[in-house]
């Protein structure tokens, strides 16, 4: 919106011939969306208390966690808020790739409300049904696939990281793929939601990747250099990845061990699946599996376990999935495990941006 309205002025100032800049508009939509989460979160917390909007903790999880009951949830509306006012502020609002994230976006935050409501309402964990959260998420999914795919400049080719030169082309199954991308990555970072400041760690490194990647990729010249795939308009969504580092950052400072505030499922679904889509809209999105991998360690933690305890008849594999519980029953302490998945992740998000280089 300000790209619109001030940009045009250069002629009469040259000062506002800033607002023409990718790179500005991502910090001032970085910084927006921190100020919004930073100011608006006390206020946001007491009226989350005023309706009693708190956390629902499984009764099978660590005997530590009791404490959290009660705690507010539902913060995601609060981060979603303050990415959406931030990205519609600062972005090019004629970019075709950042309506579809926004509008993904939105979607699995409704998907995760409605589970978060459920939750409350009944005083369980148990929310939305496994399939029907399931089929939401892949309706909406199914969706923002064919609509990409059938975008004039896109095309069904992976970027393979570290090979310049491998390049499978998957044709009409890359919907199928961007399916499976964008499902699995809301899942995966839903899962990994379960300790004070957990997720948001990671979910900051991860944008930030996604937010140099989003440049490069939009960028002609240094798509070109780095031998990157080149989507014109890509340049965008460095703007979007930017308002999601600000508000994650911003909800963090209240989300730190003790946690004054959750973010819930319409905060990790929606977030997970914003991720998904702007690295497939980029053509990174096996990156994702290196940039996520705190949130990929999580997921395959839980089915790895789910499965072996079918088969075994009984056994499990880790002390309890997903596997930040594992370390919470062998006696690490809460901000211990979230310290070291954020340093793990932080080594990842460095090893992703290697792959620029290592070709």
């Amino acid at each position: 919106m300000l790209y619109h309205f001030l940009y045009p002025l250069h002629a009469l100032f040259s000062g506002f011939n800033v607002f023409r800049y990718i790179t500005f508009r991502c910090i001032g939509a970085t910084l927006t969306a921190f100020l919004i989460v930073l100011y608006g979160g006390p206020s946001f917390i007491r009226l989350l208390k005023r309706y009693q909007i708190g956390q629902v903790v499984r009764s099978d999880g660590p005997a530590s966690h009791l404490s959290k009951s009660g705690v507010p949830t539902m913060g995601g509306l609060l981060i979603l808020g303050a990415m959406a006012v931030a990205t519609l502020l600062w972005v090019d609002l004629a970019n075709p790739f950042v309506w579809l994230v926004l509008v993904v976006t939105a979607w699995f935050a409704c998907i995760g409300g409605i589970d978060d409501f459920k939750k409350i309402k009944k005083k369980n964990s148990a929310g939305l049904s496994s399939r029907g959260k399931l089929l939401l998420q892949i309706l909406g999914a199914v969706a923002a696939g064919i609509m990409l795919y059938n975008v004039a400049s896109f095309d069904g080719h992976l970027s393979v990281p570290f090979f310049k030169g491998i390049r499978p082309d998957l044709g009409g199954w890359y919907i199928l793929f961007a399916i499976l991308v964008v499902v699995g990555a809301s899942n995966a970072v839903n899962l990994t939601d379960g300790l004070d400041g957990l997720v948001t760690g990671p979910t900051v490194v991860s944008g930030s990747i996604y937010l140099v990647f989003s440049y490069l990729a939009g960028h002609l010249v240094l798509a070109s250099y780095l031998q990157i795939p080149f989507v014109t308009g890509a340049g965008e969504l460095a703007v979007f990845c930017g308002a999601m580092v600000g508000a994650s950052l911003g909800f963090l400072w209240f989300n730190a061990y003790p946690a004054q505030i959750f973010m819930g499922d319409v905060g990790s679904l929606a977030l997970g699946a914003a991720l998904g889509m702007v690295a497939i809209i980029i053509k990174q999105e096996l990156l994702l599996a290196i940039v996520g991998g705190v949130f990929v360690m999580e997921a395959l933690s839980v089915i790895l376990q789910v499965g072996f305890f079918k088969i075994s008849g009984g056994k499990r594999i880790f002390l309890m999935a997903p596997y930040h519980h594992h370390f919470e029953k062998k006696g690490w302490a809460e901000p211990k495990v979230v310290v070291r998945f954020w340093i793990v992740s932080i080594v990842l998000g460095l090893a992703a941006l290697a792959t620029l280089k290592l070709r």
